[in-house]
């Protein structure tokens, strides 16, 4: 693919923050955008340096491990060097040069070498191998038995799996004492989501993310993901307010993080704040070519009317996609579902997944991709294994409830609606609004029936 252009002009996501800011609104803000500008400028300079000399640290054990090949020890420090690196920059290359590096370090030596299968599995996950990335973890906890940061990546391996039952048992094995550790109490926030227990996982994230603000001495990426999580977390639960404090801390923190920048894109299309949008989406794909967040700028362009420019970041995502390894991309998957487009390879894809992930969104997928098919029936069965762990995520509800006004169960449809826009008022940038609609189209069609029935008299 040609270089994009947005490449090596990363729009810094403090800036951002000015571009969606006009008239005199713009001249009331300056003076307090300028001091959060300053702040920031300072924290992304640390950043770069930080990504500095992680690069020449892993120079320098890249040449230990040439020099020593029985060097377990270095070939695991290589790795983790490598995961962090990967996290930072979203390079799949470096996610498997930290699965190499993982894997030749336990052929070395296999014994009291726990914190190599550690990286071989979170390399795997983030590979979206998930299978595999279960069997490492289960390696791990066999191995080294009774500790809880390894029963917990277990734990997430099998929810990224779709076995909920492993997940369970790996997830109570946990000791009491170590349920609010840092390695621990967002995994087990993401199981209690995952039951429908949000107000678990809040408390736990918190609790955590209470922590990884008293830790100046985390690395950004790592602190980073924490935000990302807990604004995630607060989205889904409707809490817009919460979401962008707890963006705008890790922004603070982390400038130029793409998931940050990507997530705040995300925030401000739902607040329909367009200009916005666009900025902190192109400062997220400057560093990460997400296409994800492709189809978010390309919505905003559209709501603005350039509809040049929103096929421009369209037909881009689609290269993005078809560049991207391993399973095909969900979120763009949904995106196409939603915009019409490519149902059938979406459908034989969703299919494909669920076999070996049966997971609440692998179902959520095949419902959506069935339902746009036509094929309603089999889409109310998809849609029940996908609520079917309870989880309360206002999107699972949504695309129910239009699966069940297909069918033509319009109370069911009503309930399922009513419940998504309860859990989440602004739950995306478009969906809400169709809800609603289909909710006064629905409250019609069931005035008119009960009328025609005898009951409205």
């Amino acid at each position: 693919m040609n270089k994009p252009w947005w490449r090596g002009t990363l729009v810094s996501g403090t800036l951002a923050m000015g571009f969606a800011i006009v008239g005199g609104a713009w001249w009331q803000a300056r003076e307090a955008s300028a001091r959060v500008t300053e702040a920031r400028a300072v924290a992304a300079t640390a950043v770069q340096a930080e990504f500095a000399r992680r690069s020449a640290d892993i120079d320098f054990y890249e040449a230990r491990v040439m020099a020593d090949p029985q060097g377990a020890i270095d070939r695991l420090q290589v790795g983790t060097l490598y995961l962090q690196r990967a996290r930072e920059r979203n390079d799949f290359e470096d996610y498997l040069r930290a699965e190499r590096s993982a894997r030749a370090s336990l052929a070395i030596r296999q014994s009291r070498n726990g914190a190599a299968y550690a990286v071989l599995a979170s390399s795997l996950l983030a590979q979206h191998r998930f299978a595999e990335a279960r069997d490492a973890a289960q390696h791990l906890v066999e191995a080294e038995p009774g500790v809880d940061g390894y029963q917990s990546l277990l734990g997430e391996a099998c929810i990224e799996a779709g076995d909920y039952v492993g997940a369970r048992d790996a997830f109570a094995s946990i000791s009491p004492e170590g349920r609010a550790s840092l390695a621990v109490a967002p995994r087990l926030a993401r199981w209690a989501e995952i039951r429908g227990d949000t107000a678990s996982a809040r408390r736990l994230f918190r609790a955590a993310l209470n922590t990884v603000t008293r830790t100046a001495s985390m690395p950004r990426e790592q602190a980073a993901w924490f935000y990302l999580r807990a604004s995630d977390l607060e989205l889904r639960q409707g809490r817009l307010a919460r979401a962008a404090a707890a963006l705008d801390s890790g922004l603070q923190r982390s400038p130029s993080d793409h998931r940050l920048l990507a997530a705040s894109a995300r925030l401000a299309a739902i607040r329909h704040d367009w200009p916005q949008a666009i900025a902190l989406g192109d400062s997220a794909i400057a560093v990460s070519l997400d296409p994800a967040t492709l189809g978010i700028v390309s919505d905003a362009y559209a709501a603005l009317g350039d509809s040049a420019r929103a096929m421009e970041y369209f037909e881009t995502m689609e290269v993005a996609v078809g560049q991207q390894p391993g399973t095909y991309h969900r979120a763009w998957s949904l995106y196409l579902l939603d915009h019409g487009q490519r149902v059938p390879p979406v459908l034989a894809a969703a299919q494909a997944e669920v076999v070996g992930r049966p997971d609440v969104y692998g179902y959520d997928l095949l419902a959506w991709a069935l339902h746009k098919s036509g094929r309603t029936a089999e889409a109310r069965t998809a849609i029940a294994a996908a609520l079917a762990q309870g989880t309360q995520d206002a999107m699972l509800f949504y695309h129910a409830g239009m699966i069940e006004r297909a069918a033509g169960n319009l109370d069911a449809a009503r309930d399922y609606l009513e419940r998504a826009l309860k859990i989440a008022p602004d739950f995306d940038h478009a969906a809400p609004r169709r809800a609603r609609a289909a909710l006064d189209e629905l409250s019609s069609r069931i005035a008119r029936h009960a009328v025609a029935s005898g009951n409205g008299k």
